[in-house]
């Protein structure tokens, strides 16, 4: 009886946590962070600071980045608060601005690796955490909700594609009306 309860608490508590990082990883960070991260990552002025910051003292780089991630978490939780209060529009506003927050920290922490990881305590917390992540991606129910969103996915795609090929191919039938109106509208414009 007490190994059954144990048993569902478990299976419980893996697939929250799959939940939980399947809509970050898959729609928070495929979808918003990871396309921002990698724009930040190619900006010429950024290299040059990346240069630059090999040379900080590590507990500045600690300081920084400590910093970033408090002020990024707080602000999750303030946005979870203020959405649990009623107030929608302002906590998905909140979550959303800090999402470009959230990838320069990830970036930050990319190219401070090194020095962050000279920490004793904080390369423990970082091993830690990957070791979660790899126990909630070796789960069952993981790797269950991956096929079927990577089917859900390939979905998607063939409707927008479908979509695309409808109305937005040259000559479409939406695309000639669109084209239509904007030189009846240009015409109206150009007379008067």
């Amino acid at each position: 009886m007490l190994s059954a309860i144990k048993n569902r608490f478990t299976s419980l508590l893996q697939l929250i946590l799959v939940i939980i990082y399947i809509i970050f990883e898959e729609l928070i960070w495929e979808g918003i962070a990871k396309p921002i991260y990698e724009f930040v990552h190619s900006l010429k002025i950024l290299q040059k600071v990346e240069v630059k910051l090999h040379n900080v003292n590590a507990t500045v780089i600690l300081l920084i980045f400590v910093t970033l991630l408090a002020v990024v978490e707080l602000a999750g939780i303030y946005s979870g608060v203020l959405f649990v209060s009623g107030q929608v529009l302002l906590g998905v506003s909140l979550y959303l601005s800090k999402i470009p927050i959230t990838a320069f920290t990830f970036y930050f922490f990319k190219i401070t690796e090194d020095k962050l990881m000279q920490f004793g305590w904080f390369k423990w917390l970082y091993d830690w955490i990957m070791r979660g992540i790899d126990w909630v991606k070796s789960c069952k129910a993981y790797i269950k909700m991956i096929e079927k969103l990577a089917i859900v996915k390939v979905s998607i795609k063939r409707k927008i594609q479908s979509l695309k090929q409808k109305y937005f191919t040259k000559n479409s039938f939406f695309m000639t009306k669109l084209k239509y109106l904007y030189r009846t509208i240009r015409e109206v414009l150009v007379i008067k």
